[in-house]
């Protein structure tokens, strides 16, 4: 692809009909919830179903929270997945393990938080910063995403979704977005329209983006916004 696009998620899948119509609406990764107690939590075996279904070109990540670093690996592989999201108090050394063992690795972070100020040291391919209560799905002040180390690829997250997700795009100027519960009609169960909205907003904030970033007296100090992941 000749132009950069932003990156869009949508998480917490648990049917194969959300997850096949997320890839047909744009989405460039879906991903499952791992995550004990989480009312979007999907068996293994159910992810690795719909896993089958999903096109090869469409990221499928699995999302864990503190989980053993051997089990992160092993529902990984066994669920054919192509990543994972650790969206814990993960240290740089399971993170740098299991980033050897898994093609595609994403760590989460609480925006403004001890753990978000060493970004840079944690070898992954991409950080995604969530509120500071990760998974609540709320906005947090996006300013403090002003607070991250520069240079890395950036995945915003915490109460996105079709009405402020242009907003959110424009003012932090990620790398992608992340959304589960503002395109939902229930936990686990996304709406049709509200995700539409969501991955045609997006689309188009980010295009709006590559618009400014092309022109001569773009005053943007840049970092790499936009990014295409099939790239690599």
């Amino acid at each position: 692809m000749s132009e950069r696009e932003l990156f869009v998620k949508i998480c917490g899948l648990t049917t194969v009909d959300d997850a096949l119509l997320a890839v047909a609406l744009g989405a460039d990764a879906v991903a499952f919830n791992f995550v004990p107690g989480s009312k979007r939590q999907l068996a293994p075996v159910r992810a690795r179903d719909i896993a089958a279904r999903i096109p090869a070109e469409t990221l499928t990540l699995g999302v864990f929270r503190n989980e053993a670093r051997e089990r992160v690996v092993d529902i990984a592989h066994s669920s054919a997945l192509g990543g994972v999201q650790l969206h814990g108090d993960e240290s740089v050394e399971d993170t740098a393990w299991i980033a050897e063992r898994v093609p595609y690795v994403i760590k989460a972070m609480a925006a403004g938080s001890a753990q978000a100020a060493r970004a840079a040291e944690f070898p992954v391919d991409a950080v995604l910063v969530d509120a500071p209560t990760p998974g609540s799905g709320e906005v947090f002040d996006w300013s403090l995403a002003d607070t991250m180390p520069i240079g890395l690829r950036m995945i915003l997250a915490g109460g996105l979704d079709p009405d402020n997700v242009a907003d959110a795009i424009a003012a932090v100027r990620p790398w992608g977005v992340d959304v589960a519960s503002g395109v939902e009609s229930a936990p686990g169960r996304k709406d049709p329209s509200r995700m539409r909205r969501f991955i045609q907003n997006a689309k188009a904030a980010g295009e709006l983006l590559n618009e400014q970033e092309s022109h001569p007296t773009s005053t943007d100090s840049g970092g790499e916004a936009m990014y295409d992941w099939r790239d690599e």
